[in-house]
């Protein structure tokens, strides 16, 4: 296969990034990876370890002059989310990304391109394979799940960590190092399906909105994108025709907003046309509320087949559940000017035949404002005789002041770019928090190039930006026998 990638600078940054891309790595499915990591270590010579999580860990001893520096972990996650655009045919199991270049931006062909956080396993590779770069000793370590809950991070035995400094490369805004970042928790809500008949006067429907922009429901959440889930709820109370509900769907990850929903519906034929004109009206009000942040919204109405419904009981729990689910910003840092302190994502609605799912991601850089919006999802789903468990509970990184690894980074920045660096928190999770909890006297920080989209069929990786990261995570290695 021809290389996409071939003359980019760095080139072993890139000709990394476009073999990880050749190999199947969605969540919770990474034994391809994993494997290829292991190999990848193994033919350095290097001591490297995969756990039975698939965690990758590879050890390379210090350079000349820097055997006594603290040890330096270069950390970043093998997962990613896989989405991929309406009508694209795309097997994320064994297709490969297909890779374009548009000016400064690598994308992929319709799909999610990966960098998040595949452009930091192509970086800790270029570390591992350089002779020329100096540097502390290293453990490159390659977590598992990261976008899934972060199994990996929390099944990792932290006493195979030696070192103390973790450059975490799981960021996407250059000329921001993080040191601090949100907790968060998954709500599931779960009703069970109760099924009549359908009438056979009555004429099928697939209502569905598209054309939303989606995107990482933690880093993009405050920019007031619209969630195709809410979107459906709000365009379902807002028909003027009777209407039995069939199915409903959108969504396929907790941690993605929504772009995409479907419900099936049935009207009398009588209202069809009546209907068609409601949904055109409703579509013009959402363009209209989203035309700065999300102007491509669009609502389709076609004909299908049913053969049964919901209970007007079910259909009501539903409609209660899409309004009243907690959703987008809750609350606002009082203390960081800008920063989403608290919010929810309705990311997946599902129906099967025995139950309908409501997925929310929850996430907050406090712990009690997190349980909080968690307890008014839990009392909402009870008080409709729902049942509602939560999972994937993971640890908000909280800032350390005085750090050592802080002041490198800043000063280092300073020096390859001539400019101050912002020193930020971030309203997602990073696995810096759990892993803080498992590597003794540990400090981190965060950084990587600027990514755009992430978690979307939009994402795309800026070419110059990986280039500056580059140079600059090289200068942090090199210059850590200066203090």
């Amino acid at each position: 296969m021809e290389s996409v990638l071939k003359g980019l600078k760095p080139e072993c940054v890139f000709k990394n990034f476009e073999k990880i891309c050749q190999v199947p790595r969605e969540s919770e499915h990474e034994e391809k990876i994993s494997a290829f990591l292991l190999d990848f270590g193994k033919s350095l010579g290097l001591e490297t370890i995969q756990d039975e999580n698939l965690n990758i860990i590879i050890r390379k001893p210090a350079t000349k002059g820097y055997e006594n520096c603290p040890g330096v972990v270069l950390q970043g996650h093998m997962d990613m989310v896989c989405e991929k655009d309406s009508g694209v045919e795309h097997d994320f199991t064994k297709d490969p990304i297909k890779l374009k270049i548009d000016g400064d931006m690598i994308s992929a062909q319709g799909t999610t391109l990966g960098a998040d956080n595949g452009i930091a396993v192509a970086m800790a590779m270029s570390i591992l394979e350089s002779n020329d770069i100096d540097h502390p000793s290293l453990e490159v370590l390659i977590t598992s799940n990261e976008e899934n809950g972060m199994t990996g991070a929390f099944a990792l035995d932290g006493s195979l960590i030696k070192g103390k400094y973790i450059l975490n490369l799981d960021s996407d805004v250059e000329g921001e190092l993080l040191v601090s970042c949100a907790g968060g928790r998954a709500a599931v809500s779960k009703f069970p399906v109760e099924y009549v008949d359908a009438c056979s006067e009555k004429q099928a429907l697939v209502l569905e909105i598209s054309g939303l922009a989606g995107g990482h429901s933690g880093v993009e959440i405050g920019e007031q994108k619209g969630n195709a889930n809410k979107l459906m709820g709000r365009l379902l109370s807002l028909l003027n025709v009777d209407y039995d509900l069939a199915k409903i769907e959108g969504g396929t990850k907790h941690n993605a907003i929504p772009n995409n929903a479907k419900a099936t519906i049935l009207v009398a034929k009588e209202n069809v046309a009546k209907l068609s004109k409601c949904v055109s009206e409703v579509e013009s009000i959402f363009q209209g509320e989203f035309s700065t942040s999300d102007p491509n919204v669009k609502i389709s109405c076609t004909e299908t087949t049913a053969n049964k419904v919901f209970t007007n009981d079910l259909k009501d729990k539903v409609m209660q559940m899409l309004t009243l689910l907690p959703n987008g910003v809750q609350t606002m840092s009082m203390d960081i000017k800008g920063l989403v302190e608290s919010s929810a994502n309705i990311g997946v609605v599902e129906t099967t035949e025995s139950e309908v799912t409501f997925l929310t991601s929850v996430r907050s850089s406090v712990a009690s404002l997190k349980d909080e919006v968690i307890n008014r999802i839990v009392i909402l789903t009870e008080a409709l005789a729902g049942t509602a468990q939560t999972e994937g509970d993971y640890p908000a990184w909280e800032y350390v002041k005085d750090s050592k690894l802080e002041k490198i980074c800043v000063e280092n920045y300073s020096k390859v770019f001539n400019k101050d660096v912002k020193v930020s928190a971030l309203h997602a999770g990073l696995e810096c928090g759990v892993l803080l909890s498992k590597i003794a006297n540990a400090e981190a920080i965060s950084f990587g190039p600027n990514l755009y989209d992430i978690h979307s069929p939009r994402e795309r990786m800026s070419i110059s930006s990986t280039q500056n990261i580059w140079e600059y995570l090289v200068a942090v290695l090199k210059s850590m026998n200066q203090y």
